[in-house]
């Protein structure tokens, strides 16, 4: 790996002036898609129906970040950004089919690698170069499978394909227990992440979980049926529970794509579960695209996710459990976290990528005993780059100066700068990638977002203590013209902060014209169809 003189000389330093003795071990677990509506500690509308009890320990243990945001809402660019402690622009992991470039780019599981930490990751990876930085690592080929996963496995020096039996947030769980187990027997302080793959789409719970909630009725969002006035890049959006989360993969009535990787007598139960809820769908007889059948495909979508999300919070209890037995927990940070919110039938949506609330914002709890007050609530802006600089500090390292997120140490030990920001910089580049969501670069502050959707030449500003619900658009409205000037402001300023490229440099593959654009929505439209036709053929192929 090449490396600056620069990031050479942190490492050097670091090398030779950490302290090893009291260094705090990190354990950092990650999840990928969670909202934090649905995390019970967030008093969300699902809070008391599908409470996440394991998780809820961190919160009531340490402190909840109720302003925690992505720069970049999707996965593997969200990732980097961790990894980093930089924007997207500077790790160049822009979208999805970024690949983590070692020659670019320094990690902080790589300097505390080098300092003495044992390190480990297990799980959801994503940005398909191997780990580096890692003593053991075994992560998913690409988004992964649900039941009976392969992993990438560490090697030696190279890897190796390995699949195994189970449920995979199970496995990665177990994988992570085994770390720390030989990790408490040796002297290093060490830095575990364990990366869940659910609830990210398609929502495959394990068998225990498939008829969990089966009785449950969740509450509907207020904008579930949203009209998208005013709002131009939102109704371009094709991540609509209604129209675009499909009967076969979504809302699982094709049990061959659900359960292809299951056998035995493990399929024969997983099969025997689906078809019982399956029937209730038949018998209902509802009419394709009418309220009611949105309604019953809300309830269905929501049901899997929460059961994917309860088996997360089992496995987050495990690990909790483990340091408490053992008493690792005394000198660790725990921290839950995911790679970016989703929208969980708000907009009417599931997926993310936007700048409104539900995918901006992220779940972060931490708990660190002696350091972090137990029960405390954070309300300032934190962001996902800001973990890289947080945990090497913690660790008493030096920051390199490529970072460009900062230290949260103090504010997690409630003593937050009065300089700390008022405001964060946001930009997606993924437009005719999955979902049409158009590129945008914002601003947010604790009340205003100022979104430039520069793809199609739409401005919004969204005004939270206002419009809490992110449904008015007040761009052309005369009474925020000094908003408007203070939020540009504000966002010149962190292109200025963060060397963001003029916007014609920018991901110049994913920029999008109206021709384009209408390409791909009749291109989706067309498939959809033919997606419908194969159902049906083999619903009328079973009769």
């Amino acid at each position: 790996m090449r490396l600056s003189a620069a990031t050479l000389g942190v490492l050097l330093f670091n090398l030779c002036f950490a302290v090893a003795a009291d260094r705090p071990n990190i354990v950092w677990i990650f999840s990928d898609d969670h909202a934090f509506q649905a995390i019970s500690a967030y008093k969300s509308r699902f809070a008391n129906l599908a409470p996440t009890p394991n998780i809820d320990r961190l919160a009531d243990l340490g402190m909840r970040f109720d302003r925690s945001h992505v720069a970049n809402s999707i996965c593997a660019p969200a990732r980097a950004c961790v990894l980093t402690g930089k924007h997207s622009h500077m790790n160049g992991v822009l979208d999805n089919r970024g690949i983590m470039d070692y020659n670019k780019n320094i990690t902080f599981p790589q300097i505390l690698q080098k300092s003495g930490y044992s390190t480990g990751i297990f799980g959801k990876w994503h940005l398909k170069s191997a780990p580096q930085g890692f003593d053991d690592w075994a992560v998913l080929p690409g988004q992964g499978s649900y039941h009976n996963p392969d992993y990438r496995v560490k090697d030696g020096v190279g890897e190796k394909k390995v699949r195994i039996d189970g449920w995979v947030d199970d496995l990665t769980t177990d994988m992570a227990l085994k770390f720390l187990k030989e990790k408490n027997e040796g002297d290093k302080p060490f830095m575990l992440m364990c990366q869940f793959k659910t609830p990210h789409r398609t929502w495959q719970p394990p068998i225990r979980h498939i008829d969990t909630y089966e009785d449950v009725f969740f509450p509907e969002p207020a904008t579930l049926f949203d009209k998208y006035e005013g709002r131009k890049a939102a109704e371009i959006a094709t991540m609509r529970i209604s129209r675009d989360a499909n009967m076969e993969r979504d809302m699982h009535m094709d049990l061959d794509h659900v359960l292809g990787r299951l056998e035995g007598e493990a399929l024969k139960v997983a099969t025997k579960k689906y078809e019982v809820i399956n029937k209730k769908y038949d018998k209902l007889g509802l009419t394709e695209g009418s309220k009611e059948w949105v309604q019953w495909k809300y309830q269905r979508y929501i049901k899997e996710f929460m059961r994917c999300v309860t088996a997360i919070d089992e496995n987050v209890g495990r690990i909790l459990d483990y340091l408490e037995k053992t008493g690792l927990d005394k000198n660790t940070l725990v921290c839950y976290s995911a790679d970016q919110g989703f929208y969980m039938g708000e907009h009417g949506w599931f997926d993310k990528r936007f700048i409104y609330e539900e995918s901006f914002r992220t779940p972060l709890l931490m708990k660190w005993p002696g350091k972090i007050k137990p029960g405390s609530v954070n309300a300032d802006l934190v962001q996902n780059i800001d973990m890289a600089p947080t945990f090497l500090e913690m660790a008493g390292l030096k920051v390199p100066d490529e970072m460009q997120g900062k230290s949260i140490l103090p504010v997690m030990k409630g003593k937050t700068p009065s300089d700390w920001r008022d405001s964060l910089y946001y930009h997606y580049y993924e437009f005719s990638g999955s979902h049409t969501v158009p590129n945008h670069e914002a601003v947010a502050s604790k009340r205003y977002k100022l979104v430039h959707y520069y793809d199609i030449n739409h401005h919004e500003l969204i005004d939270l203590e206002k419009d809490p619900l992110e449904m008015k658009n007040q761009f052309n409205n005369p009474e925020y013209a000094s908003v408007i000037k203070s939020m540009r402001s504000k966002l010149v300023q962190h292109k200025k902060d963060y060397t963001v490229p003029k916007l014609p440099e920018i991901n110049t593959e994913w920029r999008m014209t109206e021709e384009k654009l209408a390409k791909v929505l009749a291109e989706r439209e067309a498939a959809k169809l033919k997606r419908l036709e194969r159902m049906r053929a083999k619903k009328a192929k079973k009769k």
